[in-house]
């Protein structure tokens, strides 16, 4: 855990340096695709009644100036598998972007979907030895937690004070400054598995590039998807992506719990090119085209040409019933959703006090699928496309770049975390993510 904690440290230093320089590039490496955004801050007085929407749009410091996107390889359920294939899709990513900016980037900051996160909720209190609460103070509550037993080879990848209190004054977001005799602090801290940070490090530093910055997807996807009501009363935020589904719970404008399930889009391609016995694109093809989770008596009707170019006569023209292609669909992104409503029912989900779910990702584009969603999650559903940003590009202001955009808004406005204090590595405590979601409601 020292590692990464003397890492992110260099992060924070490099996010500086990048932001004085103004340009940086945010890197969003999934499954099925990579996208990446190069960013220019200019100040707050150049984009002054531009395009974006909401406080955290950052509309106000940045503007999109690169954009572009490229077939994912060398990637399964969000993580690394062929270091040579990722290598040189992020860097015909990043590259693409540099020449439609026309700039050159040396910073990157970047989020994946894999590595299985892990949440815990944490808990830490001391005395004041002055009068008012300052860094060092703030530094001290967490470094007063106790070390959590969450496995070998797990490392920390946000931990982030989402209370504090001041006696018995809670809720309070920023203490510093205020009077008080005894400060405590709720932490979320998420963990995820080590080696798969390192790979994909390695990846993006052969790239040429710095990295400045790492961040879950299911976390980012959120901040550009849900709206600041969402965000302070409970929201879930299911991002599907094509590897791998995030999940992720904010409460009082923090995330206070995160998962993730192994199945996403390209398992839904994958059975569709098994059922119909067609290559992998043109399953992809006919899903998108084609695609749905409800059948009606008109789809019994309506015909789907397979077309191919096998040679054989009667295979090339076959033609199947939307239909038959829903019934090949909807077992899979049932079982999406089933674990889906498992891990919320184990995060204590029904405890929060609004629980309103919000789709976004690429996957969540099928069409009905927000009706399927809330039959099975039982709660109300809707479907969540990012923030608009100063300079976005209309090709990529739809779900599947919510992370994306959700990543700029992180670069834009960074939550403090555990290591933008003062605070010893060692000291992180443990909590189960049921208690902690129940924990976090009774006591705010």
């Amino acid at each position: 855990m020292r590692d990464l904690y003397q890492r992110q440290r260099r992060m924070r230093a490099l996010r500086k340096a990048a932001l004085q320089r103004r340009v940086i590039a945010v890197l969003d490496v999934g499954t099925s695709k990579i996208a990446c955004l190069i960013l220019r801050f200019d100040g707050p007085e150049r984009f002054m009644g531009t395009d974006g929407v909401g406080s955290m749009a950052g509309q106000s410091a940045f503007r999109v100036i690169g954009a572009a996107t490229t077939r994912a390889r060398g990637m399964r359920h969000g993580e690394v598998v062929n270091m040579a294939e990722a290598e040189r899709a992020i860097r015909t990513a990043i590259q693409s972007a540099q020449k439609m900016a026309e700039t050159r980037v040396d910073h990157a900051i970047t989020c994946f979907s894999g590595a299985r996160p892990r949440s815990y909720g944490l808990e830490g209190s001391v005395e004041l030895h002055g009068q008012q609460v300052g860094d060092m103070d703030i530094g001290r509550v967490l470094a007063a937690c106790d070390e959590p037993d969450y496995g070998d080879g797990r490392e920390v990848l946000h931990a982030q004070p989402v209370n504090f209190s001041i006696d018995h004054r809670s809720g309070l977001a920023d203490p510093r400054g205020q009077a008080g005799t005894r400060l405590s602090t709720d932490l979320h801290v998420l963990t995820v598995e080590g080696q798969s940070i390192d790979n994909l490090l390695t990846c993006i530093e052969r790239c040429d590039l710095e990295l400045a910055g790492l961040a879950s997807s299911s976390y980012v996807s959120a901040v550009s998807s849900l709206v600041e009501d969402e965000q302070e009363l409970g929201a879930a935020c299911i991002d599907m992506g094509g590897g791998s589904t995030g999940v992720s719970i904010f409460y009082r404008g923090h995330m206070i719990g995160a998962d993730a399930v192994r199945l996403g889009g390209e398992h839904v391609t994958g059975d569709i090119s098994m059922g119909l016995q067609v290559p992998w694109a043109q399953a992809e093809r006919i899903k998108t085209k084609h695609g749905g989770t409800t059948a009606t008596g008109m789809d019994d009707r309506e015909m789907i040409e397979i077309g191919g170019d096998s040679g054989d006569w009667e295979k090339d023209r076959r033609r199947v019933s939307r239909a038959e292609l829903i019934g090949i669909m909807r077992p899979r992104l049932e079982e999406i959703l089933e674990e889906v409503r498992a891990r919320l029912d184990a995060a204590g989900f029904e405890y929060m006090p609004s629980q309103q779910i919000v789709l976004t990702g690429g996957g969540s584009q099928i069409p009905g699928l927000e009706g399927l969603a809330s039959r099975i999650l039982g709660q109300q559903v809707r479907l969540g496309r990012p923030l608009r940003v100063a300079g976005l590009p209309q090709a990529t202001t739809g779900p599947a770049f919510s992370s994306a955009v959700g990543l700029a808004l992180f670069a834009a406005h960074p939550q403090d975390e555990w290591w933008d204090f003062d605070v010893p590595a060692e000291s992180v405590p443990s909590r189960s993510l049921r208690r902690a979601v129940k924990w976090f409601k009774d006591n705010w």
